[in-house]
């Protein structure tokens, strides 16, 4: 497994994250109408949110499964999965805007919560995304880490625009995919105030 791990290159990598927009794209060009537009726009949405809790997964999964090289591949490739869910958020966007149609219906729809939420979480990936390159990580030192953070805030607003669709007929599915996140979450959480507690009070 660990001989698994190390031969997959980022370009295997990327190759592999690409293969569902290829798939899409193949489906555009065969059939380039409206409706084909509004089919994909469900499973562009959910490509990024699963790549967004894949990199979200990435650290706490290191930390719960120390002796698996997995997890530990995982998070030094997690730019790759950040990068991969915000180019299927963009194409979610577009593909959005073209169903849509119309300014005036986009405008229209855009105070509904099911909505909004989806835009201001596309929002919050484009400065992540722009920064997710090494030469950012190094010209920007610590800051780069705290803006890294709003991808949290990503997080939640992508579950509650995808629990809001259709009337919250999206809750059960992302729920699916968003609970286990939590868990990881809360667990890094206690793992890091466990630490400090105990550095209390051996110090």
């Amino acid at each position: 497994m660990s001989r698994l791990f190390s031969a997959i290159s980022p370009y295997w990598l990327w190759a592999l994250l690409a293969l569902p927009a290829a798939g899409m794209i193949a489906e555009v060009a065969e059939s380039p109408s409206p409706r084909v537009f509004h089919e994909l726009l469900h499973p562009t949405g959910e490509f990024a949110a699963r790549f967004m809790i894949i990199a979200l997964a990435a650290t706490p999964l290191a930390m719960i499964l120390k002796e698996w090289r997995g997890p530990r591949w995982l998070k030094r490739n997690r730019r790759y999965f950040g990068v991969a869910s915000f180019g299927y958020a963009l194409a979610h966007t577009v593909f959005y805007v073209v169903d849509a149609g119309t300014l005036a219906r986009i405008f229209g729809e855009a105070p509904r919560l099911d909505i909004w939420t989806g835009w201001l979480a596309f929002f919050i990936f484009i400065p992540l995304a722009a920064t997710s390159m090494d030469y950012c990580v190094r010209v920007m030192g610590p800051r780069w880490k705290v803006l890294q953070r709003w991808v949290y805030g990503a997080a939640i607003l992508t579950l509650v625009h995808w629990a809001a669709l259709h009337d919250w007929g999206g809750l059960g599915p992302a729920l699916v995919h968003f609970v286990p996140l939590g868990l990881l979450q809360a667990y890094r959480v206690w793992h890091h105030f466990a630490r400090r507690h105990q550095r209390a009070v051996t110090g």
